[in-house]
């Protein structure tokens, strides 16, 4: 399995994580619930699951008022595709 595999299996995983941890935020706010904290779901969107939870959001109606989300999550995806690409870049896996 080389390195690429790690890196994609890991960005399959958070996804499906940030995914989950959104659903059940949503869930837990309509029962009135404890709620996953929003610095925890930023975090999750920061480690790589930021596409996934903003289309998560987006699909299930949850948080999409809420600015620091809706244009965080976003910022956070293009920051992170930026690096990718300048570290795939400079260690010759991107010609």
């Amino acid at each position: 399995m080389t390195e690429n595999d790690i890196f994609l299996l890991y960005l399959i995983f958070i996804s499906i994580v940030a995914i989950v941890v959104t659903v059940v935020d949503k869930r837990n706010a309509k029962l009135k619930k404890e709620r996953v904290p929003e610095a925890a779901l930023l975090l999750i969107g920061a480690l790589g699951g930021a596409i996934a939870m903003y289309f998560t959001m987006k699909r299930i109606r949850h948080k999409t008022q809420k600015s620091k989300f809706m244009i965080g999550l976003p910022a956070i995806f293009a920051c992170e595709a930026a690096l990718f690409f300048f570290i795939f870049r400079i260690t010759g896996q991107l010609s």
